[in-house]
This record gives C-alpha cells, sequence and structure tokens, in this order.
C-alpha cells in the first residue's frame, strides 16, 4: 500500500542517521496545544473534503492524509530532533498501526470469502435478525469480522428499498461497536486490558448488563424506525410467496476465521518473554509477531483457496480497505502528540480535561471516567485512550477488578459504545462506509453521521450514565 510505503520510507530516511542509537519518545510536557492541529486538520479533512469536493477526496485522500501527517513530522523533527521523531513515529508503526492493519486486512480477506446469497427481503424483521446475530458475533470474531461477514449480505437484502440508509447507519452502532463488549476478543480497547491483566471473563460478567441495555433499546428503536420506512417503501410492492432461501458459500473460511480468532487470543495468554529488536529502540514480542504472521497466512489462503465466484458475488474490492488503511496511517501519525499529551496527566497541557475524573479527595468520578474516555474515543483511536484512562486510574488490573470495578466498567464501556459516535471512532465503522458508498448507497457525511449519533446514540448513553455510573 503507497501510504504505508511513504510512511516506511520516511521512518527509515528519518532514521537512517540514528539507526541503531537509543530512540526517544516525545515528553508530552514539552507539546503546547498547537500540536493538536495537524489531527484537527486530517478531520476537517475527512468531514468536510467528502461533502464540499467529493470528487478530488476520492482521487486524493491518501496524499491529503500523508499532507496532514508531515504538518507534524516536519516541525517535530526541527524541534526534537530526527532521532527522537523519528524513534516516535517508528514505534507507532511497528507496534500500533501495523498490528490495527493487520489485524483489519484479515478479517476484511477472509470475511470476504463467505458469501451469504439468497433471496432474503430487507422487511423489518428480517433487518432486526441480522442486526441481532451481527451483534452476537462481534464478541467472537470481532467487531471487523462480523461487520464484514454481514454487511454485504444486509445490502443485497436492502437494496431495493428507498429509504434504507438507516440501516447501515444502526449496522455501526450495533455491530461494528457495541457488540464488541462483552469479550477482549471483540473490541482492541478490551484487548489491550487483557493484555494488561483484566481477566477475560471479567469484560464478559461485567460488560453485560450496560451492553444489552445498549443493544435493546437500539434495536427497539431501530425497529420501529424501520417497520415506518418499510411501509413507505412497499406501499406499492406486489406480494411475493416464494419461499426465502439462504445459501452459504466459501464456508471453509470459517475455519480461518477461527484461527484467527485463536491466534489474537493466543498472543493475549503466552508469554513467550522473548522479544525480537527491529530498530530504533523496538522490541517485538514473540508472541506478537506470531500473531501477525499467522493473520497474515490466513489472508493469503483465504484469497487461494476461496473461487473467485464468491468474491465476484460479493463485489469484493479492495477499496475499502485501502481507505482504511490510508487515512488511519494518518490518524496514527497525527494522534502521537496528543496521546503524548494525555500520557502525563494533568502536567499537560490537556491537564484539565483529566483533572475532571477525579473529586477533591482524590475519589475517581466514574460518569466522567465513561464520558472522557468516550468522547476523545469518537474522534481518537479508541484502543490508546482506553489505554490512558486506565493508566490515570491506576494500572492495577486487580484493584481495577475489585474495589474500583465501576471505574474499569465506566473506561470499557466509553471506548466501546463511544466509537460509534463517528466514522472514525472504530476502524470497522469506515470499512462500513466504504462498502455501502461502493454499492452506490449514499451515506451520510462526517457530520451528518453524527447527527444521527446525537439523535440516536447519545440519549441511550446518558440513560447508561444514569443507570450504572450515577455516584
Amino acid at each position: 500500500m503507497r501510504m504505508l510505503i511513504l510512511l516506511s520510507f520516511l521512518t527509515f530516511t528519518l532514521s537512517s542517521s540514528a539507526f541503531g542509537a537509543e530512540s526517544h519518545h516525545l515528553d508530552g510536557r514539552q507539546l503546547q496545544l498547537m500540536w493538536v492541529l495537524p489531527f484537527v486538520g486530517i478531520l476537517a479533512s475527512i468531514a468536510v473534503f467528502p461533502l464540499c469536493a467529493r470528487h478530488f477526496w476520492e482521487h486524493n485522500f491518501g496524499k491529503i492524509a500523508a499532507a496532514w501527517a508531515f504538518t507534524f513530522l516536519v516541525p517535530s523533527s526541527v524541534i526534537f530532533g530526527l532521532s527522537t521523531t523519528s524513534g516516535q513515529v517508528y514505534h507507532t508503526i511497528m507496534l500500533e498501526y501495523l498490528p490495527f492493519l493487520i489485524l483489519l486486512f484479515s478479517l476484511f480477506v477472509v470475511s470476504g470469502g463467505i458469501s451469504v446469497v439468497g433471496n432474503l427481503v430487507g422487511n423489518p424483521h428480517t433487518n432486526v435478525g441480522l442486526l441481532t446475530l451481527g451483534t452476537m458475533l462481534a464478541s467472537l470474531i470481532g467487531t471487523t469480522g462480523a461487520s464484514m461477514l454481514l454487511i454485504r449480505p444486509l445490502i443485497r437484502a436492502n437494496e431495493d428499498r428507498r429509504h434504507n440508509v438507516h440501516v447501515f447507519i444502526f449496522f455501526i452502532f450495533l455491530v461494528a461497536n457495541v457488540g464488541g463488549s462483552l469479550t477482549p476478543l471483540g473490541d482492541p480497547p478490551l484487548f489491550l486490558g487483557f493484555l494488561k491483566g483484566v481477566d477475560f471473563f471479567w469484560t464478559t460478567t461485567a460488560m453485560a448488563p450496560p451492553m444489552l441495555v445498549v443493544t435493546l433499546v437500539l434495536l427497539l428503536l431501530f425497529y420501529f424506525i424501520d417497520r415506518y420506512r418499510w411501509k413507505q417503501d412497499t406501499v406499492d410492492w406486489p406480494v411475493s410467496s416464494v419461499p426465502r432461501q439462504v445459501r452459504i458459500e466459501g464456508l471453509h473460511n470459517f475455519v480461518y476465521l477461527l484461527g484467527i480468532v485463536l491466534a489474537v487470543l493466543l498472543s493475549g495468554t503466552w508469554r513467550s518473554q522473548i522479544s525480537i529488536p527491529v530498530g530504533l529502540g523496538v522490541e517485538i514480542p514473540l508472541e506478537g509477531m506470531v500473531r501477525d504472521v499467522a493473520l497474515l497466512l490466513f489472508s493469503v489462503l483465504s484469497l487461494w483457496t476461496t473461487r473467485s465466484k464468491v468474491r465476484i458475488e460479493n463485489a469484493f474490492t479492495w477499496a475499502p480497505i485501502q481507505e482504511v488503511a490510508y487515512l488511519f496511517a494518518g490518524i496514527f501519525v497525527t494522534i502521537i502528540p496528543i496521546l503524548a499529551i494525555l500520557s502525563v496527566g494533568g502536567e499537560g497541557a490537556l491537564g484539565g480535561i483529566v483533572a475532571l475524573v477525579t473529586d477533591d479527595t482524590g475519589r475517581p468520578i466514574d460518569a466522567a471516567y465513561f464520558w472522557l474516555t468516550g468522547g476523545l474515543s469518537s474522534f481518537l483511536d479508541n484502543a490508546p485512550t482506553y489505554l490512558v484512562f486506565f493508566n490515570i486510574s491506576g494500572g492495577n488490573p486487580e484493584v481495577l477488578m475489585g474495589p474500583r470495578a465501576s471505574t474499569l466498567l465506566a473506561i470499557s464501556a466509553g471506548a466501546v459504545f463511544m466509537g460509534a459516535n463517528t466514522y472514525i471512532g472504530n476502524g470497522p465503522n469506515f470499512m462500513v462506509k466504504a462498502i455501502c458508498e461502493e454499492r452506490g448507497i449514499r451515506m451520510p457525511s462526517f457530520f451528518g453521521y453524527m447527527i444521527w449519533s446525537a439523535t440516536f446514540m447519545l440519549p441511550v448513553l446518558m440513560a447508561v450514565t444514569l443507570i450504572f455510573f450515577r455516584d
């Protein structure tokens, strides 16, 4: 991918004189608020260009993302030095961006080899059934896996309806986000908590009550909206007596999906104590490297063993994963200074935000943790945001699963649920949007989507606050 090659080349160029020397991380205490501007710029581009200059954006989004990345990289290299900047970028690419992209890529490829075909009609009952199935699967095969598996059959079932955009917006809410709440396999933030020592089934038991509340309310809202739209769409449709039939092709890819799940799970439970140096002071744990190699192997096997007919039926192309790779490369680079500022807590330029999560006695305010973790996860990558607030809350998993379990629940729920608030809150959101638009569905703009999430997600999240996080 050209963006990845560009970033790799840039990193090598910046680090060529310092390779092998000790690398340094940016000190968040030295960063002022102006370092937030590149990230704000790329967000503004994602929001404005598709609305005002769609043709230009479609042909240049990778260049725009790279341009915003350079607005951080160049001044950082001048002010903090080539070694520090290249070390930080290299660390981000090797330990955060590449594992993120490899997981999304493998799930995209393998699930794209499974074709659910038939004569399903996207009536309210069918749509609720597919959304429910996807929500349940998301905690087992990840929000990306469930989204990529079911988005295409959902599109086929609803492609003849005049009013169908709401179906895919609620799909993002439920399948691409809320559904990943019950296990560390479901969503990257919970997996990071698992790696930090949070018990696998603590997530299941603790997250089940708020997840069920959010899921049931959203499904109920969706049903009434869809039933109203269905009546508008089908006033003049003839009634068909042909029985509904569903056929699944590419079934062997479920074996690869299981392999992906097991590889991710193994990487979180296996402690090899072996790290492989890859330069600039960065070391990749052996279990992480084995996981990524296994995921790429399952992707290759899926491409090799799946008949091309199946992917043709799925209208499978590389455009969605390419868009995600380019844009999130820019996001991962421009987010570096923001996370550095947040990581130093009250000593950084965003210390006022961090101070909001504790009262005068130092006691954590769970509602503040929920909304701050979630609010930042709506615009930043939710995995590192979760990790920042996990550490701010003490970082001791035994304490956070015990006396402060409500605080860990607030952090977990905020990171997972509020990833649905924007297209960039969670990786699958943008992939679903890209696939829908590729199939001719006019999805809302960045701000248009936020109107939907503000209308339906925010009231539900307020109810969750009152039920679970009222101090």
